[in-house]
Parts: structure tokens; sequence; C-alpha cells
């Protein structure tokens, strides 16, 4: 920013304060936008005025503030802005909640764990408390214009594309220049343009086609005379801007792709990619995306209807990379633990937009969820395995079996929102690991099998309850399947080993009942003055009154503590 020099030189330490400036003007700008660097700043001693409500207002200088973005100065909101967020927790800057969502509990600063970046209701914020944010920019906007402040505008942060490339790989510029007519397109009918096979690379820095005679020299689309063909080729990000739409059409060879079998296909459904690419390769996809619609190729502005960006693998604070010299091999962790169980850490440390601190414990914790898992298969699989068991609905369980089918159609009901549409894998994950430990309790305490590596003698050899072989078969198989994803190289060996043929990718995803699913009862605590003083069970046929015990069995005041009993109404406050 233009101001930046002022503030050096009426600083106590000019050379200090311009060196730190100098540092992040070294920093590769790209990963200063995507965040792929740690965000870093220093205070200038410097105050500003916030205009609207008089307050001053500290000026810092930070790495990830862009002078292209806005006039360069921005207005730090840490409480609704991530990256404003993050740069307030590490340097102890106030957090101000200004926006409180329609719904659901109010934010509260200190113990906010993360901004708050969707709209809401303004608080806290002047003549403005009360109105939503969308009516609320609008308002302060008009505001800050008829008080001569500021005014609203519309900045655009597309820039122009400079496509060309001198190397070898990418797609050629379907152009030739011709000494008579100028630049002139490839005909439609000569396209596409192929590469040439380059034996040797000079690396020189120009362009290796340059240096083809055969691909260089042709003739004028349009005169027929002597040309030459363009030999930069197209930046790789030209293919991968609308490679999902000739995935639907790959072998057409007249056109870029059918409009018919686009139509079919797309939009995309759900596409997920690494948070870096949120900045050009989302942009461009978008952009080519409107493009084919001008021209009449798709029918729809938007080339994904749901979006997940991946968060960055973290090892010591940092973000993987091989200049830090901080990569963690995964050929390394595939020989020690095995594929799966890397891919099971990596789901579960984290939700998969978020960054992820790599930890090799964790990692052993994943191997040995998929132990436990493996050792139960193998334990019942001769007793489960197979086909001839009676359907459940013709069975009558006892209160632990039910409870254990209970645990195993709500674990479907889970996993299967979780992986679609909330993508949260790692409370799919964790809700696997509570139906293992559940299924352990169970055949531990209610089957002659046992478990594996506590199994009696006295037991073998019995004969276990038709129910109960039921109930244990269901779980398993459900959780062999819900775990497949995730696992997919253990669970084909488990599917077999389940007596199951034609591979696991072939099932049926899991089915859960919602009626099997539903709980007896519900507990619900109790709160006074914000602390848990009871906790009330109700049936759950009846869960809008509820016996006004705990598991102290009393209720009535909990001044005088004399007893009293009661029905209240389950959203009553106590």
């Amino acid at each position: 920013h233009e101001i930046v020099e002022r503030l050096a030189g009426e600083s106590p330490d000019p050379a200090g304060f311009r060196q730190g400036v100098d540092r992040f003007r070294a920093q590769d700008r790209m990963d200063r936008l995507s965040g792929q660097v740690e965000k870093e700043g220093f205070f200038t001693g410097r105050y500003a005025r916030n205009p609207f409500t008089g307050e001053p207002v500290p000026v810092w200088i930070a790495n990830f503030v862009l002078v292209e973005y806005g006039t360069g100065a921005v207005m730090a909101v840490p409480a609704h802005d991530e990256r404003d967020f993050e740069f307030a927790r590490k340097y102890g800057l106030p957090v101000r909640v200004v926006i409180q969502p329609e719904s659901g509990e109010p934010l509260k600063e200190p113990g906010l764990a993360a901004a708050y970046v969707d709209h809401g209701r303004l608080v806290d914020s002047g003549p403005y408390t009360g109105l939503s944010s969308e009516t609320a920019q609008r308002v302060m906007a008009q505001d800050a214009e008829r008080h001569g402040m500021g005014q609203a505008t519309v900045q655009y942060r597309l820039k122009d594309w400079g496509i060309s490339r001198q190397r070898y790989w990418g797609t050629p510029i379907p152009m030739v220049h011709c000494e008579r007519c100028g630049v002139v397109p490839v005909a439609d009918s000569d396209l596409p343009v192929e590469l040439p096979r380059v034996a040797e690379f000079t690396g020189r820095g120009d362009s290796p086609l340059a240096q083809v005679p055969s691909f260089v020299n042709t003739a004028c689309p349009r005169c027929g005379g002597p040309a030459r063909r363009e030999t930069d080729t197209m930046d790789t990000f030209v293919d991968s801007s609308w490679y999902f739409y000739r995935f639907c059409d790959p072998r057409n060879d007249t056109a870029a792709f059918d409009p018919a079998a686009v139509r079919y296909w797309c939009p995309v459904e759900f596409y997920r990619g690494g948070v870096e690419h949120a900045i050009l390769h989302l942009i461009y996809s978008r952009f080519f995306c409107r493009v084919f619609r001008d021209l009449g190729m798709v029918d729809h502005d938007e080339p994904f209807s749901k979006l997940l960006t991946q968060g960055m693998v973290l090892k010591d604070g940092a973000v993987m990379s091989k200049s830090k010299g901080n990569v963690v091999d995964p050929d390394d962790m595939i020989a020690r633990f095995g594929a799966d169980a890397l891919r099971v850490y990596v789901l579960f440390v984290a939700p998969p937009e978020k960054e992820v601190e790599w930890s090799d414990e964790g990692l052993e914790g994943s191997f040995r969820f998929l132990a436990r898992v493996w050792r139960l298969v193998e334990l019942w699989a001769e007793t489960i395995g197979g086909e001839g068991h009676p359907p459940v609905g013709e069975l009558a369980f006892s209160d632990a079996e039910r409870s254990l089918r209970r645990k195993t159609h709500d674990t479907v009901r889970r996993v299967t929102a979780d992986l679609y549409p909330r993508v949260h894998l790692n409370t799919a994950l964790s809700a696997m690991m509570e139906l293992v430990n559940e299924l352990y309790l169970f055949v531990e305490k209610h089957t002659l099998t046992g478990v594996p590596g506590r199994r009696s003698e006295d037991r073998t050899g019995a004969a276990e309850r038709i129910e109960t072989v039921s109930v244990v078969k269901e779980a398993i198989e459900s959780l062999v399947l819900m775990l497949s994803p995730f696992a997919p190289h253990i669970t084909e060996e488990l599917w077999e080993c389940l007596g199951r043929g034609g591979g696991i990718s072939t099932a049926s995803w899991p089915s859960f009942d919602a009626e099997a699913a539903r709980a007896e009862s519900i507990v619900v605590p109790v709160q006074v003055n914000g602390k848990v003083r009871t906790r009330l069970t109700c049936a759950a046929s009846r869960p809008d009154y509820v016996p006004a015990h705990g598991s102290e069995r009393w209720g009535g005041c909990f001044a005088c503590r004399r007893p009293a009993p009661m029905l209240a109404p389950l959203n009553a406050t106590a």
C-alpha cells in the first residue's frame, strides 16, 4: 500500500519496519492468497478512526492482505472472517461478535471456536443492531455515501489470463501465422492439432515445438500459402477447466462433446478438490461453463451443484512442503500400517474442509481400530457367514439384542447422512467406532462365542441363540459395508470371509429401519442458572411430557429441595 512507506519513515525503527514489509513482499503471492503460508503481521503503532463509530482501530501490516484487493487496506472483522479470526487469535487481538445466527445457540466471546461467516442479524452495531446482515450492508453503504465516507462498489477479481506457455506438454494453440493473412485459426476439419514427437529437450527456455520443422511449417488455411504454426502451448488449466464435460462424451472425434450427453450428466452433482484450487481452477471452470452456455452447448450456469474444498495437511504447524522438509512419505506409512489405516486416519482426524495436523500416534490408533474389526469378523465369520438365517422381523429379541439392533440401525442412519449430503467423514467413522465398541460389549456379555482373545473354554461347541446370531450378523455386515469406502482393501477380504461373493463393491449400501433405530427413552438434562441439576427420562413415544425425576428419583423445587411429583413440558425451563 502507498501509505506503508510513510508509516515506515515515521516509525521508531524504520529499518526494522521495512525489513518486515520486504519479507512479506518476498513471499509467493499465490501462497499468501490461498493461505498456504502462515499468517504474520506487526503493529504499526498507529491507529485509524472507524468512521461509523468513531472508535480507534489499530493499524497492522499483514502478509495476507494484498494491495489489489479493494483499496489495499481492509477493515478486519475477526469474528466473521476466517483469516481475520486466525490472525486475531495469533496476536491476541479483540474478537467482537457483531452478527448472530438467526437460529441456534448465540455466539459468545470469549470461547468462540471459529469465525461465523454466514448471514445473520447484527448485534452490538449501534443504529444497525437488529438488521439482517444483507440489509445492513445496503443501509451502511447508503449512509457512507450520504456522509461522504465512501460508496458501494463492485470489484471483479478476475484478471486477464495469459494462456500461452513455452513448453511441450500442453494443448497446441490452433493458430498459424501467415505473412499475407496474419494470424489465422486452424480449420475445424483439421482439429485437434496433435503434438509431434520430440526426441530431445534443450532446456533453453524457448518452445520445444519451434525446433520441429515438420510441425512448424504448414499451409495457411485461408490462402494456402506458406505459414508457421504457433509453437506455444496452452496453459494446462485450459484442459482442466472443462474436462468434466469431455468425460460425458470422451470418444467424440468431431466436437468437444455432444450437448445432449452433457445435459444428461451435468451439472456435476458433487465436486471435491483442494482449497488451493479455489482461486484458479474453480474460477476458470465457471468461466468455461458460462462460455459454453452462451454458445448453447450447456444449459446450466454453474458447473458444480455441491462443492467441497479440502483443508491442507500440516506438519509441525506448517503446510507440508518439500522445500520445508516436513513431508511425510505415504509409502513409509503404508509399509508400516497399510493403505487402509492411512486412509482411515486422514479421513478421521478432522472434518474434510479443515486443516489437518499430522500425527503418527493418530495413525497407530486407526491401525488398531481396523485390527479390532478384523479380529471380530474373523472370530464370528463361521457363525454368521453365508445365507439361511431367518429374517429379523420374525424373531423375538431380548432387551440386549434389541439394543444392539437399535445401535446398528442408528449407525447406518448417521453414517448415511454424514457421507451425503453432510460430507462429515470424521463423524461417520466415529459412529462406526461406537458400533464396534457396542458389538464388543454385546458379544462379551450376551454370547457364547465371546470376543477375540477372551473366549472361555467351556463355551466351545455351544450353539448361539438364533436371535443373537441374527443381530450380530446384521451389525457386522452393516459395519463392513459402511467401512468399505474408507478401508476398501480390508473390507473386501472381510466380505469374502463372511461368505459373500461378487465383491463388496457390487453390494448394496445398507438401509436402516427408522422404527428399529428409535430409542425407547430420551434423557433430558435440566439446567438451573447454567448448571445441570438433574436429568429427566421420558418415553420416546411421549416426548411432549416427561416425569420430572432424574437419577435421584425426585422432582420439585431446586431451591428448597422439597419433593413434588409433577409432569413437565419437555421444552420448559426449570
